[in-house]
């Protein structure tokens, strides 16, 4: 068979099993001494945390040249919406294989996918059309659907519980960036004014009076940072509530400190939990936040399989679709084959990147979140292929071909709903009105790119 005939047959994508791999963090000249005990201690892991430069510099040494610190300050200062907080767990996910100290690591560090949207740098983002023009903080509004503090009543069935709003980690895409984390010299965030006693108890007392509500995803930030006492508490509370019969537990931690996890304390209260959520037929999951293959370590499979050995039902991932993470068929597959054959994490939901203020290099158009879609069917078992979902504002999740109506040119696509959100009972047209949403103005033929140009303030 000539060459040109092989390569027309081949498949667009071949699966080669991959084993997990816990990188060597004593490639680091920071944490040379640091010991395998030390670095599965979860209070290690917090204390050690990266939350500035100078603190990125004790543990790179050498490795990076100066201009990736001057690249990161100017991001810092003038267009980061989330502070820097990354632990340890995850800074060793990025360059896993190492490279040579100075320009040859820097480049590698600049190209690495986790490195993007955990630690971004000025030079990322897009010099045009940073943010677009119907970007906003909440892009999904969710705190104008409160129904008490921290608690959003979108879906007809389900509510959205943040706990708190903190995380161990903060990434840079953040959807919650006008609540979570600290403020940065770009957001002063927005804050829970409630004590978390008062917080928790109005939220039970609004789930005990709307029966209609049957799935609680319990959220913040994340739910790693909640004292263990106190989230155990709050569970079993829901579970006291017989019209709850789902429970979702979000932390990206699983991923970002899977240490936090295998704590005994931990592990024994959450076998609590779920021992007391299956006595009463109620489905306990996890769902945690992995956006690239590399983060998926022997640690992370620890520590979803140590979940599910308890008696957690699943733990799914939600990831989001973001451009130099995971925006192609071989990025989307090779992390669904080490979520689902590896870690035994469900790849659940793939979301396309919020309309949040500086975001715009991350972000893909519709029609190529339709294209990866397609690009990803057949590969894997059908329950274990995620859904590629647009979080449309007012309207709430949609597969990304339940489109209504698209102009490709603008990049403005409509969306229909079957239901009315909290904040919409009342309201006679929210089932027959159509919802925009936008596509990133720079996948737009030059026409689009024009119109915009024109019409961005109306």
């Amino acid at each position: 068979m000539t060459e040109a005939l092989e390569h027309a047959a081949r498949q667009p994508y071949t699966y080669v099993r991959k084993e997990l791999v816990e990188p060597d963090w004593r490639r680091f000249p920071g944490w040379r001494a640091v010991t395998e005990a030390q670095w599965r201690d979860a209070q290690w892991q917090r204390v050690n945390c990266v939350k500035n430069a100078k603190q990125l510099r004790k543990v790179m040494g050498e490795l990076l040249t100066e201009d990736f610190y001057e690249d990161l300050d100017a991001d810092q200062q003038r267009m980061a919406t989330m502070s820097m907080l990354i632990p340890p767990q995850m800074i060793n996910t990025m360059v896993p294989e190492g490279a040579a100290p100075g320009v040859e690591f820097t480049t590698a560090f600049l190209a690495d996918p986790v490195r993007n949207y955990m630690m971004p740098v000025a030079s990322d983002r897009l010099r045009e059309w940073t943010s677009h023009p119907h970007s906003s903080r909440d892009s999904l509004h969710e705190a104008e659907m409160w129904v008490v503090e921290g608690l959003t009543h979108r879906y007809p069935t389900k509510v959205l519980a943040e706990m708190l709003s903190t995380c161990p980690q903060y990434c840079g895409h953040c959807t919650r960036m006008d609540l979570v984390g600290n403020s940065t010299p770009l957001v002063d965030k927005h804050k829970l004014s409630l004590k978390p006693v008062d917080r928790q108890d109005q939220m039970i007392d609004y789930l005990k009076r709307t029966p209609g509500v049957r799935d609680v995803v319990v959220s913040g930030g994340d739910v790693a940072n909640v004292p263990w006492p106190q989230l155990e508490s709050f569970l079993m509370r829901l579970l006291d509530i017989p019209t709850v019969r789902d429970i979702r537990l979000a932390t990206k931690a699983l991923a970002g400190l899977p240490q936090h996890w295998l704590q005994p304390k931990v592990v024994e209260g959450l076998e609590r939990v779920a021992r007391t959520a299956r006595r009463r037929g109620v489905n306990l999951a996890i769902h945690t936040h992995v956006n690239h293959a590399q983060s998926v370590t022997p640690l992370v499979a620890e520590a979803a399989r140590t979940a599910m050995e308890v008696g957690i039902r699943d733990v799914r991932n939600q990831g989001v679709l973001m451009r130099g993470v995971n925006a192609t068929p071989d990025a989307l597959l090779d992390l669904c084959f080490a979520l689902q054959g590896e870690a035994n994490i469900l790849p659940y939901y793939f979301y396309m990147c919020d309309m949040i203020p500086n975001a715009e290099h991350w972000r893909v158009a519709v029609w190529e979140a339709m294209e990866l879609q397609h690009a990803i069917m057949g590969y894997l078992p059908g329950y274990a292929t995620p859904r590629i979902v647009c979080d449309v504002p007012y309207v709430g999740k949609r597969w990304v071909h339940q489109i209504s109506e698209y102009d490709r040119e603008r990049g403005i696509s409509y969306w229909t709903k079957n239901y009315r959100t909290g904040i919409e009972l009342q309201d006679p047209e929210a089932l027959d009105r159509r919802y925009p949403y936008y596509d990133p103005i720079t996948s737009l033929p030059e026409t689009g790119r024009q119109w915009w140009a024109e019409h961005q303030n109306d």
